[in-house]
């Protein structure tokens, strides 16, 4: 009996450390939202690149700079603001919610540090994607994010659960295969930020959530 005792102080020990180190309260069903919400955007976009002749898909290929400063461009980042804003809603009602059922602080260190790792490597990313659409690669635009999306969710996995380290590497994995697929990228964006988030986040979901 009193070693079950100290393996049960032991074991809440290890729990109030983690909960302290990490942040926990990130939501499978708002990782699930992100993909669907995706998925209609590369919906949206692959009708916009079919109907619009002077941005055929098969001459997505950033060999040249005609696609760069067509008004294709902005259309397409207007659909990908509009799935990354409607994500970020989302995740943070969601996990504002998990986070008070759960009595953790939506923002503390732990938190803070989580989003600043994060952001690192999406702001890099960002930029050096506006800068391929400078220089006429836009083919390379959606392997890039996949590949530095995929270093942000590594660079934070340290501040919350593991397993997010694992979708980054699925990423970063996805983003390497596609730049060997010029032409073909926004089926590999889909599977990357649909399938993978959804994957994600439902896995999260059965394995945090449901209780």
């Amino acid at each position: 009996m009193e070693t079950n005792k100290y393996l049960n102080d032991i074991t809440e020990i290890k729990n109030i450390m983690n909960r302290s180190s990490r942040f926990i309260s990130l939501s499978g069903l708002s990782g699930v939202l992100a993909g669907i919400y995706a998925l209609i955007g590369a919906g949206f976009a692959y009708v916009k690149l079919k109907d619009t002749s002077a941005a055929n898909y098969e001459n997505f290929s950033g060999r040249s700079s005609s696609l760069s400063g067509s008004s294709v461009v902005s259309d397409l980042t207007l659909i990908a603001i509009a799935v990354l804003v409607a994500a970020v809603i989302t995740g943070f009602i969601m996990t504002l919610k998990k986070s008070k059922k759960s009595g953790e602080k939506i923002w503390d260190s732990t938190s803070k540090r989580l989003v600043f790792n994060f952001a690192i490597p999406l702001i890099v990313g960002g930029i050096f994607c506006l800068v391929l659409m400078q220089q006429g690669a836009a083919g390379l635009v959606a392997p890039a994010t996949l590949i530095f999306y995929g270093l942000a969710c590594v660079n934070a996995s340290k501040y919350t659960m593991g397993d997010v380290r694992y979708m980054g590497l699925a990423f970063i994995g996805i983003g390497l295969v596609s730049t060997q697929f010029i032409g073909y990228g926004l089926y590999f964006w889909a599977l990357g930020f649909g399938v993978c988030h959804i994957l994600y986040g439902s896995l999260m979901y059965y394995k945090y959530d449901r209780n």
